[in-house]
């Protein structure tokens, strides 16, 4: 049998070039070599948007869409939504009993949410008694298909230490059943944003997968290059160059990266010129991957019984591992 994995990402919008290079391109990878289980996190999301919830259908159809567009295959991967798995949420409340208070508040995501809430940005906002909790619903998430592994980056590690200590109270106290699921560190290529800091939505420095040719191009004439050149022809360090080069480093081929650099090098290739380039170079990676998006995105019906297929499958699983629970821990 092989083994499982589970993953999920909050429906908080469109995807980004991040989101495709650091997590989404891994996982078509996995699919392929184990059994996997994908899910659009919305409890997750009322975590911090309680409040804001308009566009949180829309924004779970976008994440999902976009996992399709990529290689997310529903044949080889169950997909589906966390709230459709309403098993989840008995789970985490078995698994909040037996979680000491501390082993919560020492989450580092938890700490950093905390901070930021108290920020003026976060206009001075207490933590919500459901995102104190978030670590124990993560953990619920991972252990309510029983996974073996869940796919991460070498900083996300901490964060399946919690699920692994609750699972292991859990079989002390009651019989041993959960698997102690391990990080599985992916090497896929991060990307930073246009402005040379963390890409994401909210900083307005990225590029969506789903952003048309021309968005892309326009967004890419804003990258930040080698802030020594001042003229086309002056000698360009590439190691210097913030964004663009980089850019080259994940999109170009190898002949493409050493040409780029040469020219740079020499004087022959103005940031301007470079930067178009790179433009259509990215345009011409993602053009097989907005072709499908374009066609999910006309047949929303299709996704949509994709997610609710996806979600009874997952159900099936989350029953079984619930009824043994409820077994174990000597509910009526």
């Amino acid at each position: 049998m092989k083994q499982v994995i589970v993953s999920g990402m909050r429906p908080t919008g469109k995807l980004h070039l991040g989101h495709y290079l650091g997590v989404i391109k891994n996982w078509v990878e996995l699919q392929d070599k184990y059994e996997c289980y994908f899910f659009a996190a919305d409890w997750h999301a009322l975590t911090t948007k309680y409040d804001k919830t308009e566009e949180l259908r829309q924004n779970t159809l976008d994440v999902v869409m976009d996992w399709l567009a990529c290689g997310i295959n529903p044949e080889k991967s169950v997909i589906y939504v966390q709230s459709l798995v309403p098993e989840i949420a008995e789970l985490n409340v078995y698994l909040g009993m037996i979680t000491p208070q501390n082993w919560v508040e020492r989450d580092p995501t938890l700490k950093d949410m905390a901070k930021i809430l108290k920020t003026k940005e976060g206009q001075g906002q207490q933590i919500n008694y459901g995102l104190m909790g978030y670590p124990v619903l993560m953990s619920a998430d991972i252990l309510m298909m029983n996974s073996d592994l869940v796919p991460v980056g070498s900083d996300q590690v901490a964060h399946i230490e919690i699920t692994r200590d609750i699972a292991r109270r859990f079989n002390n106290i009651y019989g041993e059943f959960f698997h102690e699921a391990k990080p599985l560190l992916n090497n896929c290529a991060l990307i930073c944003g246009l402005d040379g800091n963390k890409m994401g939505k909210s900083f307005k420095n990225d590029i969506k997968i789903s952003d048309t040719e021309e968005e892309t191009a326009k967004k890419i004439m804003t990258a930040i290059t080698d802030r020594s050149r001042l003229r086309k022809d002056d000698l360009g360090h590439p190691d210097e160059c913030e964004v663009a080069y980089k850019y080259w480093q994940i999109f170009g081929n190898e002949n493409e990266i050493s040409t780029v650099k040469c020219e740079c090098e020499k004087g022959l290739r103005g940031c301007a010129q470079c930067k178009r380039e790179l433009g259509a170079k990215i345009n011409s990676v993602l053009a097989p991957i907005r072709e499908k998006r374009k066609y999910y995105e006309q047949n929303q019906q299709e996704v949509e019984e994709i997610i609710r297929d996806g979600s009874l499958r997952a159900r099936q699983k989350a029953q079984e591992v619930l009824s043994q629970v409820r077994k174990l821990i000597k509910m009526y």
